[in-house]
């Protein structure tokens, strides 16, 4: 008896001391994950600390495979995030059925530096990019315009543009808020910066920070912009010779040929767009569909629909879709979407609402680096009306709009695969 009880005790060493037969951890990323953002929050900090992980694009979702750590059960147990424990034999039927369907594994290496051009003065869930950053507990610095203009950009991966006003009329909030402290305060500092970096005026200052930014790309960044930031950053690179200053509240008139010397030429996603800067019209260029601020043309919203792509094939273009909905709904923006009239042969459409004759999602490359444009202010916030109260992120884990922003943030990481002829 005594001799049977030291064996069962030493077997039962034995089967503690085996190798686990877990290797990995699957966080799925369709309908069973309770908490689709802070899942790309435990990749990214996987990567920060070293920890090699997979992208499996089109598997449940675009689900994310990293080696079964404590550090990462912990983490992932905390943020509410849903994982599963999966053992070398389920890891190999996984690599089967991804080879055998339109799904590809894609390594993801490196965590990419991130940065995001936001006034110094603006709360965090004023732009919807920093609130995921915020919520995923994802690492960000913060760029204003002195930063753009002194700073070697190639020390960041990825930057994202707040929704700012680069042709520097200040998205003709004067037409309302001239006279609102905030916006005298804004006007003060950024004409403070022009003057500060030899420049004449507002407008001159974001040409210039544009200019940078389109520089940061060429040389190999990624740069991802929302609401906007995308119409008015392609109007101030197109517009390097030309004035797009007025009309501002005193009527100064606009060059009345600048659609004519705009150099599209410069810039990454459009062409051939109209611009319109009339008196007491709230509108920039018809590149935007939905024209928001304009009442008499505003459109309804409706739904846009995500386009799938080849994994194998285009495995860029399925990162940036990867979600547990292909159908979401719509929501308003300075610009809220793209017309394709004035879209460049080589942007590639992300998302687009049926029968419209406009985009929401884009997506191109411009010299060795990529950009990207997502129509819209706020997925969660259709409206969003100056004043609104902030999202709570809390109450949309599992966003299917914040998780196109969170695409944008992580594919940078990806280990670049020749592309297959």
């Amino acid at each position: 008896m005594r001799w049977n009880a030291v064996a069962k005790g030493f077997i039962a060493v034995m089967v503690l001391a085996r190798p686990a037969q877990a290797q990995h951890l699957l966080m799925p990323m369709d309908d069973q994950q309770a908490n689709h953002l802070k899942a790309y929050g435990i990749t990214f900090s996987a990567l920060t600390d070293g920890i090699r992980s997979e992208w499996l694009l089109n598997y449940r979702g675009g689900s994310f495979l990293v080696p079964d750590l404590p550090s990462l059960r912990r983490s992932a147990a905390l943020a509410g995030v849903t994982f599963e424990v999966v053992d070398g034999a389920r890891v190999a039927q996984i690599r089967k059925e991804i080879a055998d369907g339109n799904m590809d594994a894609v390594p993801l290496e490196k965590a990419p530096r991130i940065a995001v051009y936001t006034p110094p003065d603006a709360p965090p869930w004023d732009d919807a990019v920093t609130l995921a950053l915020v919520y995923a507990g994802i690492p960000y610095e913060k760029l204003w315009d002195d930063d753009v203009l002194n700073t070697d950009l190639s020390k960041y991966d990825w930057i994202h543009l707040h929704h700012e006003d680069f042709t520097g009329q200040q998205n003709k909030l004067f037409l309302g808020f001239r006279d609102a402290p905030w916006f005298i305060q804004s006007r003060d500092r950024d004409l403070a910066t022009a003057r500060r970096h030899g420049l004449a005026d507002i407008p001159a200052l974001k040409k210039a920070v544009a200019d940078r930014l389109r520089a940061f790309v060429d040389r190999g960044g990624f740069l991802f912009a929302m609401c906007g930031a995308t119409e008015t950053l392609e109007l101030a690179m197109g517009a390097k010779l030309v004035d797009i200053a007025g009309p501002f509240s005193d009527g100064t008139p606009m060059d009345p040929d600048a659609d004519a010397k705009m150099d599209w030429s410069r810039t990454f996603a459009v062409q051939g767009a109209h611009l319109e800067f009339a008196a007491g019209v709230n509108a920039m260029s018809d590149i935007d569909g939905h024209q928001v601020n304009v009442p008499s043309r505003r459109q309804p919203l409706g739904t846009f629909t995500l386009f799938g792509f080849s994994a194998k094939f285009d495995p860029v273009a399925t990162m940036l879709v990867q979600d547990h909905r292909t159908v979401i709904g719509d929501y308003y923006g300075v610009t809220t979407s793209f017309l394709r009239k004035v879209l460049k042969p080589g942007a590639t459409v992300l998302a687009h609402e049926e029968g419209a004759p406009w985009v929401k999602y884009i997506h191109g490359s411009y010299g060795q680096g990529s950009w990207t444009y997502l129509g819209g202010h706020d997925p969660e916030d259709p409206q969003h009306n100056i004043g609104a109260p902030p999202t709570d992120l809390a109450l949309h884990p599992n966003s299917p709009g914040y998780r196109l922003i969170l695409n944008n943030v992580l594919f940078p990481a990806a280990k670049k695969k020749p592309l297959k002829t």
